[in-house]
C-alpha cells in the first residue's frame, strides 16, 4: 500500500542518517583529520627547514648560503607536500568513485542479490527479518539511488556525498602550511646573520615546536606540557643531528 511504502521510505531514510558519514561522530572525525593534517603539514616544514638551516649553519656557509638553502627548502617542500597531498587525495576520490559505479553496476545487473545484500544488513541492524526484507526490495525496485548511497555507506563504508574531501583543499592546504611552519627558522636569517641569527632561529623553532606539540592534544589527549616538551626533544634532536654533520662535512671540506 501506498502508507507502508512512505513508511518504509521513512525508515530507509532514518538507517541512512545513522550510517557512516552522517553521524556527529563522524563530523568530529573529519575535523580531527584537518587539525591532524594542519599540524603535522607545518611541524613538518618547521622541522625539515630548521634542520636544512641548521645544517648549512653548521658547516660554515656564509649568510647568503643559508638563506638561499632556507628558502630553496622552503618553496621545494611546500610544492612537494601540495602535490603528493592533492596526488593522494585525488587518487582516493577516484578509488572511491570507481567502486560506487562498480557498485552501481552491480545494482542494475543483479538487483536480487542487492536485495539480499541490503536485507542482510538490516538484520544486522535489529531489523525484523520480514521488514528488512521488504525494506531491501522496496529500496533496490523502487528507489535505486537510495540504495546504491546505501550500499555505499554500510557496505563499502563512505559517504558518497563526500569521497573524502576536496584535493585541492587538501594540496592547498599542506603547501601554505608547510611553508608557514618552513618560515619559522629562516625569519631571523631574513633580520639578522651570524650567530644572532642562529640562535634567534633555534629558539623561535623550540617555542613554535612546543607550540605545535601542544596544539595536537586536541586529537590526542595528552597533557599539552607532555606532548610539547616531546615535540620539543624530537625537532631538537633532529636540528642538533643535522648541525652536527654540518660541522663535520664543512670541516672535511676545508
Amino acid at each position: 500500500s501506498v502508507e507502508r511504502a512512505r513508511m518504509i521510505r521513512r525508515t530507509a531514510a532514518v538507517l541512512e542518517a545513522e550510517s557512516p558519514g552522517s553521524v556527529p561522530d563522524a563530523s568530529r572525525a573529519r575535523h580531527g583529520n584537518a587539525l591532524r593534517a594542519g599540524v603535522l603539514g607545518s611541524t613538518d616544514g618547521l622541522v625539515s627547514n630548521l634542520c636544512l638551516v641548521m645544517g648549512v649553519a653548521g658547516s660554515g656557509a656564509p649568510h647568503q648560503a643559508i638563506l638561499v638553502a632556507g628558502l630553496a627548502g622552503l618553496v621545494a617542500g611546500s610544492l612537494s607536500m601540495a602535490l603528493g597531498e592533492y596526488l593522494s587525495v585525488q587518487s582516493a576520490r577516484e578509488l572511491l568513485a570507481n567502486e560506487l559505479r562498480i557498485e552501481a553496476g552491480q545494482l542494475a545487473a543483479s538487483p536480487d542479490a542487492e536485495v539480499a545484500e541490503l536485507r542482510g544488513i538490516y538484520e544486522r541492524k535489529g531489523i525484523p527479518a520480514r521488514m528488512a526484507a521488504e525494506l531491501a526490495d522496496h529500496m533496490v525496485r523502487s528507489d535505486p539511488e537510495l540504495a546504491l548511497d546505501t550500499m555505499a555507506r554500510e557496505e563499502l563504508g563512505f559517504d558518497p556525498d563526500d569521497l573524502g574531501g576536496s584535493a585541492w583543499v587538501a594540496g592547498g592546504t599542506s603547501l601554505v602550511l608547510f611553508a608557514l611552519g618552513a618560515l619559522v627558522p629562516l625569519l631571523p636569517f631574513l633580520l639578522v646573520d651570524g650567530q644572532v641569527a642562529l640562535l634567534a632561529a633555534a629558539c623561535l623553532s623550540g617555542l613554535a615546536l612546543f607550540g605545535l606539540g601542544a596544539g595536537i592534544t586536541r586529537l590526542t589527549g595528552i597533557h599539552p606540557v607532555r606532548s610539547g616538551l616531546r615535540q620539543l626533544a624530537f625537532g631538537a634532536s633532529a636540528a642538533l643531528i643535522t648541525y652536527g654533520i654540518g660541522i663535520a662535512v664543512g670541516t672535511a671540506l676545508r
